[in-house]
């Protein structure tokens, strides 16, 4: 929830003044607010796609306030975020939410960004992995080519503005973690989908988290707010 819409408006147009500087194997996706997304969507250069950062859980109906996924779609919309820690956390969002979500996402053809990672106390504790694998089973009832149409966003919520940071193995073995029970799944979905790291991702550790094997890319918070920072991590991605 941030940039009212002239910020919203320069923030794109430097973004697209950057484009030039992106490796050709990297793929671009800003999720902008329900209020921009149209206006957004009619200015945006080849290139760059566009997401939403959640849906309703319902078709339609009396749902005041509530987004559909048929509206996003209705609207060009490709990708959206869904059970962001955020959403989670204030919206009390439970793991059957986050499931309706994505079902009608997929029914719309829509790519779920599905989010899932634990709290300080889950990793102190020592069950972080419990926490994640609960999360991500909820989808582990689709079939296996339902399933490679969902991108997995993993967030270590423990290291969201706490000031305490994940190091590049931690990422990575939750990723690798991640992949395994997404594999051991029917026809090992796991093998052909795209896990990304949501754990302030910046310029400064993107080269070194993108290096790691299991990590395919960022889902990224406040250094998306500025276009340099954002540009900088996709370059780091694609070199």
């Amino acid at each position: 929830m941030n940039k009212t819409w002239p910020e919203a408006l320069s923030l794109v147009a430097s973004i697209h003044g950057r484009l030039e500087r992106l490796p050709v194997d990297v793929e671009l996706i800003i999720a902008v607010p329900f209020t921009y997304i149209k206006s957004i969507s009619d200015i945006l250069e080849p290139g760059v796609k566009l997401a939403a950062q959640d849906c309703s859980a319902h078709d339609s109906g009396a749902f005041t306030g509530e987004v559909s996924a048929r509206m996003l779609a209705s609207c060009g919309i490709k990708y959206c975020i869904v059970g962001h820690s955020e959403r989670r956390s204030f919206h009390g969002e439970s793991d059957d939410v986050v499931l309706a979500k994505t079902l009608q996402l997929l029914q719309n053809k829509i790519t779920p960004i599905f989010c899932c990672g634990e709290l300080l106390d889950d990793r102190q504790n020592g069950i972080e992995k419990e926490i994640v694998k609960q999360q991500i089973s909820t989808i582990s009832a689709l079939d296996s080519e339902t399933i490679q149409k969902i991108v997995i966003a993993y967030e270590p919520v423990w290291a969201i503005g706490t000031g305490l940071t994940a190091t590049d193995e931690q990422a990575q073995d939750m990723h690798a973690f991640i992949r395994s029970e997404l594999k051991a799944l029917p026809g090992s979905p796991g093998n052909n989908m795209s896990i990304l790291y949501g754990g302030s991702c910046k310029p400064e550790n993107a080269k070194s988290l993108f290096s790691m094997q299991d990590i395919d890319g960022g889902l990224i918070g406040g250094s998306s707010l500025k276009a340099e920072d954002f540009i900088q991590i996709a370059e780091a991605y694609g070199n």
